[in-house]
């Protein structure tokens, strides 16, 4: 088997196959809920970006609530959205500005699929094994969780992605210290914009600079660097890397372009976000203001793959083994230490997170190479056989799940009633399907569209207004509405809410997981007459 992966065009050509499918599944996904606003900041930032160069003023910026919300994942998507917005409305159906949005998606997998090549880089220079860098890889990218989120999500996964490139390449500096290697100032330029980049989709990426002060720690508790020596030797790539920072994140982010304390202003203002959101945990309403330390670590328990739950409980068995190989800790080390730190500030400071664990997912990358670094060590063959196993698994998982891919939870999950302890489709990705189902219904029972109301959310118009449906209305707004015919479909949180009144349910959109009988309700149709 290292043989075969050796060869270069076995992994070139199975990259390929992922990538192609994984772009087109993203293609034809649902709108999600945040796309919207997301392009909402965007728009607002490129106007008063325009408004500032040519007056000085950006009134409309400084008076937007959400100001500080990262752009910069949009100015590297943009280009994909212009070239594939028509093939992306006529491969849906959509109208422009649907296919605009759901071309975004191309971007998000494509730059999931390239972390997939970081991710298989930190695994060579944890482990130095081929077949185990080429295993864990392949968890990584087919993990439905992770895989159905880069099918869509245009905030969480850029940032996973950066994240995880920042780590190798700043590991990999740490390395070169580490070897007595002279540092590259090109790579010091690259790591500078990819930290700014990171830093501009979410002001959140200022947290990587602990994983970069761990990181020196470690390298200097392995070699015993003298502080002084190393800042007499290095203090110029220092100067070099934080003067490019400051530089890049100032021109990605229009806010800063008065005043670049609002960088500070940044910080406080998500650090205290002001929603408070209910997610379904285990059972209870957990609210984003007030979440108890025990959210997490219900969420990663049921998210994280049970293979990597194992790895995290080996490391007392493994420690030393690893511990006793120093180019290994300069990596290990970092991560380990990122990921628990991150999340014990997280618990401390009492941050607003909601949707499960999506607003680190970060970190989820980070557990997994731990995880799996320490299954590997503790059992070569044992690695082998299971992680095998688990890649097989994930396709099964991929294809029963799909388009719901980001509600995946492992195993232990089924022993519960899902639908009634985890949130499900809080994204919205059940939008396409319900509403090719009205389409089905409207022409099987010969109905006049342009007299139809499509009570939905959001994206209705995007999907049905080629179809010559011209009256759309939020869910909330059904109370108020009094003349029928009319469609009515709840999905995301709308699903909880109540069954609209002297209604006929014509559909309900399900999805099953292996090896669990009961189906998963994401959304339901309804027709009222």
């Amino acid at each position: 088997m290292n043989f075969i992966i050796k060869k270069k065009y076995f992994l070139f050509s199975i990259f390929t196959v992922y990538l192609v499918t994984g772009l087109y599944l993203s293609l034809t996904n649902g709108i999600t809920v945040d796309e919207y606003f997301n392009h909402l900041h965007f728009q607002i930032n490129k106007d008063a970006s325009i408004n500032f160069i040519q007056t000085g003023s950006y009134d409309e910026l400084l008076n937007y609530q959400n100001r500080y919300h990262g752009i910069a994942f949009q100015l590297i998507s943009l280009p994909f959205q212009y070239i594939l917005q028509s093939f992306a409305s006529n491969l849906n159906d959509l109208n422009a500005f649907g296919g605009f949005m759901i071309s975004k998606h191309f971007a998000v997998f494509l730059l999931f699929s390239i972390s997939g090549i970081f991710f298989y880089l930190l695994s060579i220079k944890l482990t130095k094994n081929l077949l185990f860098a080429f295993i864990s890889t392949s968890i990584y990218l087919l993990y439905p969780y992770l895989f159905g989120h880069a099918q869509f999500n245009p905030k969480d996964i850029p940032f996973l992605s950066f994240w995880l490139i920042n780590s190798y390449i700043s590991l990999t500096l740490i390395e070169n210290i580490f070897n007595g290697e002279k540092i590259k100032i090109s790579k010091i330029i690259i790591l500078s914009f990819l930290t700014a980049l990171l830093i501009s989709i979410r002001i959140l990426g200022v947290v990587i600079f602990l994983q970069y002060i761990i990181s020196i720690i470690v390298l200097f508790n392995i070699k015993k660097i003298d502080l002084k020596d190393f800042v007499k030797e290095n203090y110029l790539i220092f100067f070099i890397f934080i003067f490019l920072l400051f530089s890049f994140v100032y021109v990605l982010n229009p806010i800063l372009w008065h005043n670049p304390i609002e960088l500070l202003n940044s910080i406080n203002w998500m650090s205290n976000f002001f929603l408070d959101i209910c997610t379904l945990t285990l059972g209870s309403c957990m609210r984003s203001l007030s979440l108890p330390s025990s959210y997490y670590f219900i969420w990663l328990f049921f998210k994280l793959p049970i293979i990597v739950l194992i790895g995290v409980l080996l490391f007392p068995f493994v420690e030393k083994k690893i511990f006793n190989q120093k180019n290994i800790c300069i990596y290990y080390l970092p991560l380990l230490l990122t990921f628990f730190l991150i999340l014990f500030i997280f618990i401390i400071k009492n941050v607003a997170v909601y949707d499960e664990i999506r607003h680190v997912l970060f970190l989820v990358p980070l557990i997994l190479l731990v995880g799996l670094t320490n299954l590997f060590f503790f059992n070569k063959k044992f690695f082998y056989s299971l992680g095998t196993f688990l890649i097989f698994f994930f396709l099964i998982e991929n294809f029963s799940l799909n388009p719901y891919q980001y509600t995946w939870l492992n195993s232990f999950a089924k022993f519960t009633d899902i639908s009634k302890n985890f949130e499900i489709d809080y994204w919205g990705v059940s939008n396409k399907n319900l509403t090719k189902k009205i389409v089905e219904y409207s022409e099987k029972n010969s109905l006049n569209r342009k007299n139809l109301c499509i009570f939905g959310d959001m994206y209705a118009k995007e999907f049905l207004e080629n179809q010559d449906f011209v009256c759309f209305k939020n869910y909330s707004e059904l109370d108020q509405f009094k003349k029928r015919p009319l469609f009515v479909y709840k999905n995301i949180r709308n699903v909880k809410r109540s069954d609209p009144k002297d209604c006929e349910l014509i559909w309900n959109e399900t999805y099953n997981y292996s090896f669990y009988k009961k189906e998963i309700s994401t959304g339901t149709l309804w027709y009222c007459n």
